[in-house]
């Protein structure tokens, strides 16, 4: 292992007696996560955004749920992850036929060669490594997919009444395509709420796509080193539960969630027709955890406003469901967080701190090209928006 720089894991440990101590360690977490990031940027072009929402993941002890159209890199962002990491590495790839013990393992009745005695023996399943790749996990039947409720959750797997603790670090990064829904088992809500973080892998940029070609056609090849093990992460990832969270960015981060629940006292009106259903605890509990890392990356030691905001999108969008409004409408659970963070107010004075555009109205929402209201009811609601504006009937 490359041990150059790389801080040991007892200097990421100790208390928060001593403020310098504790930024001392979030000053050697930063050189961690640096040389994490410039090893895996050896192999895998850009996606930095991606790369570091998929760390902070790891680091504040999640799961991820990484979706883009094939060919953006994103088994190879876990493959690299496995040799930067140095844990036991497993894929599954998920199709209509996997079965929940293709997953979690089984138990055989097996006889002994040398003395032929026989008994039942089990045999695990590739869910008991510590880096877990599900590819196209949308692929398989809910009832596989339940398989990984438990280990995801509880870090265990309990098969024939017998439960068993998982090796930590333990981290799960499953796949999906968005495009194809013909023969695909959409993820329950349940199943949605155990990942960290759902982040949205864009397409390759021009000069990436060059440096691409460049790695993929001419030759060159580069292996990744292991930079890290299993005692620096768990070393990280207990330094990043005695960050700081003030009391006024938390309360800002718990109207946010609240923000998402229609009828509310949080909620805009005006926004409360397009979400079906708000975010639950866990959502909060998700930004808590990302924005704590999100600081560390920087080397602090208390979470701000902007870490909040970082984080809010991939942890929220797939906690928050759209109504059919939104659907019709063409607005995003992305652009709805997006509207929410404009408008809730960072004064700590204000706690109910929702600013409004005065109108009443979401027209920021509606991006170019998408029409926020249609049809019939769109027609009605300008007629009614023309004749409050007049003063009356014209």
């Amino acid at each position: 292992m490359s041990d150059g720089s790389v801080p040991r894991p007892e200097e990421l440990e100790g208390g928060l007696d001593d403020i310098e101590s504790v930024r001392k360690r979030c000053e050697k977490f930063r050189e961690l996560f640096m040389a994490l990031r410039k090893e895996i940027g050896t192999v895998l072009v850009g996606q930095n955004q991606v790369v570091d929402l998929t760390l902070a993941a790891l680091f504040a002890d999640g799961h991820v749920l990484l979706e883009g159209v094939p060919g953006l890199g994103k088994t190879l962002l876990v493959r690299t992850l496995g040799a930067t990491l140095g844990l036991s590495f497993s894929r599954i790839q998920f199709t209509p036929d996997l079965m929940p013990a293709d997953i979690t393992g089984t138990t055989l009745f097996v006889e002994d060669p040398n003395t032929g005695r026989r008994s039942f023996s089990f045999r695990p399943g590739p869910v008991f490594a510590q880096l877990v790749l599900a590819d196209e996990i949308n692929r398989a039947t809910p009832k596989s997919q339940s398989a990984l409720l438990e280990a995801m959750q509880e870090k265990s797997v309990t098969v024939g009444g017998l439960t068993r603790p998982l090796e930590r670090p333990f981290f799960v990064m499953a796949t999906q395509n968005p495009i194809e829904q013909e023969g695909t088992y959409p993820l329950p809500q349940a199943q949605l709420d155990r990942f960290l973080l759902k982040i949205l892998v864009p397409a390759a940029q021009r000069d990436e796509m060059n440096e691409v070609l460049r790695r993929t056609t001419t030759g060159v090849t580069s292996a990744p080193r292991q930079v890290l093990d299993a005692g620096r992460i768990l070393a990280a990832q207990k330094l990043a539960r005695q960050i700081v969270v003030a009391p006024h960015v938390q309360d800002y981060l718990i109207r946010l969630v609240l923000s998402t629940h229609p009828g509310g006292e949080h909620c805009p009106k005006d926004l409360a027709e397009y979400i079906r259903i708000g975010v639950s605890p866990r959502g909060a509990q998700a930004i808590v955890s990302a924005a704590k890392i999100v600081a560390m990356m920087d080397g602090r030691y208390a979470v701000s406003f902007a870490d909040v905001k970082t984080v809010a999108a991939p942890a929220l969008r797939h906690r928050l469901e759209r109504s059919f409004e939104a659907e019709a409408d063409g607005v995003t659970t992305d652009n709805i967080v997006e509207e929410l963070l404009q408008r809730l107010s960072i004064d700590e004075e204000r706690p109910e701190g929702l600013a409004t555009d005065g109108g009443g109205t979401a027209s920021s929402l509606a991006k170019p090209g998408v029409k926020r209201l249609g049809g019939v009811r769109g027609k009605v609601l300008d007629i009614v928006g023309s004749l409050r504006a007049g003063g009356g009937r014209r």
